[in-house]
């Protein structure tokens, strides 16, 4: 029995999901703008070091940007983020030593880096972008599987809190860091900012499943400012600590009264926010682990 053929597919007509690559050179000494997400886990994190033997992101990063362009280049990152931090969405920019294509940025750079890093998109932003001082907001998500037994998939990649967790009552007690404030008590020792002060735009504590997100907007963060906060919102949802305490912290400005910093590996830079004048692409929500479950509830 002979088979009837299949009809052709026209993948032309089909809508295509994914932005296109522009494979148009953009001429030497452009500045180029890039989404990078990584995977912080064996990274000692985003800031190269060069007078110590170990890895960080950035060191990755421009290996292979240099590559591309057959010539050394140093990028400059919105945020540095610390070992075994996550980067869902790292906004660098350099200045292009040579004349290459978006496309060949992006494929070139992700052929040459390990898995664990990869560059998104790259676009031409003007001279008067800078990846860390345009940035008017920046967006972090610190997941945490909240399971009887340490998930095995997600070693790395998630923080895990063994006892019941009320997101919904970490959630209100999180409203208290709205607006800006001196946050002192969630100041890392070693922090050298000038200022304790900053201003968190938004704050939210939901469940997914078996895993709990907190989602923390400011205009900027202090060192470790999101991890020692989620420390004292996972005393507050296991029930050792009110729902009130964690304004009582910020009120008495002493970090050796709220609790133990966070695990590093929950913690991921979700999104930087800049002025519509720059143009940049729409961040995803992510990381990908918890987009699923967002976009089904």
């Amino acid at each position: 029995m002979s088979r009837r053929p299949r009809p052709a597919t026209c993948w032309s007509a089909l809508a295509d999901p994914f932005p296109r690559l522009s494979a148009e050179p953009l001429p030497a000494g452009s500045r180029i703008a890039c989404r990078i997400e990584y995977n912080g886990a064996r990274y000692n994190g985003w800031q190269s070091q060069p007078h110590l033997n170990v890895l960080t992101v950035q060191q990755e990063l421009e290996s292979a940007l240099s590559s591309v362009a057959d010539h050394p280049l140093r990028v400059h990152c919105a945020g540095r983020t610390d070992t075994g931090v996550h980067g869902h969405c790292q906004i660098v920019h350099f200045d292009a030593p040579a004349a290459r294509a978006p496309k060949a940025w992006v494929l070139g750079a992700n052929a040459s880096m390990a898995k664990d890093v990869r560059v998104h998109w790259a676009t031409v932003v003007p001279e008067s972008f800078h990846a860390r001082f345009c940035a008017v907001a920046r967006r972090y998500r610190y997941v945490i599987a909240n399971t009887l037994v340490r998930p095995a998939v997600l070693v790395g990649q998630v923080s895990w809190y063994r006892y019941p967790l009320d997101a919904a009552i970490m959630d209100k007690a999180a409203q208290s860091l709205l607006g800006e404030q001196d946050f002192s008590a969630f100041r890392a020792a070693a922090c050298q900012s000038n200022s304790p002060m900053r201003n968190v735009h938004s704050v939210a504590v939901r469940r997914i499943g078996d895993l709990v997100v907190v989602d923390i907007q400011a205009n900027a963060f202090l060192h470790h400012m999101v991890r020692n906060i989620v420390g004292s919102l996972l005393a507050v949802g296991s029930g050792r600590k009110s729902e009130a305490w964690i304004g009582q912290l910020l009120a008495a400005r002493d970090r050796t009264q709220a609790a133990d910093t966070a695990a590093p590996h929950g913690l991921y830079l979700a999104d930087v926010l800049y002025p519509d004048e720059f143009s940049l692409p729409e961040t995803p929500y992510g990381p990908l682990i918890i987009a699923a479950g967002v976009a089904a509830s």
